[in-house]
């Protein structure tokens, strides 16, 4: 099980059309990859405008494949320049819950 910790720190100016961006690439991954175990959008408390992100994968293989999914792909060439600086991703390997434990869930409707 591979987590990663991603965060966005977005220009004031264009938050809504990047979280517009950011919801539809959550809902894909969710939606169409049998790999993507959680993906959730968390708002920094200190900062309107950096998010945090937090992913859960079934292995290294389903990192990959989300990076080469069309909804990533879009989202990371439409939000580039809607960013402060690059985003940043810190990745882990999952201790607990243990894999076993895990069950597949099932998408959030789309705002």
């Amino acid at each position: 099980m591979k987590a990663l910790f991603v965060t966005i720190f977005m220009k004031p100016e264009h938050k809504d059309r990047l979280l517009d961006e950011l919801w539809s690439d959550a809902y894909g991954s969710e939606r169409d990859e049998p790999g993507c175990l959680m993906f959730n959008i968390a708002q920094d408390d200190a900062d309107p405008n950096v998010l945090h992100l937090f992913e859960v994968y079934r292995d290294e293989a389903a990192v990959d494949a989300h990076v080469a999914m069309p909804h990533f792909k879009r989202f990371a060439e439409a939000t580039k320049d809607w960013q402060v600086k690059p985003f940043q991703v810190v990745a882990t390997t999952v201790l607990y819950p243990r894999p076993e434990s895990w069950a597949k869930r099932a998408a959030p409707p789309h705002r």
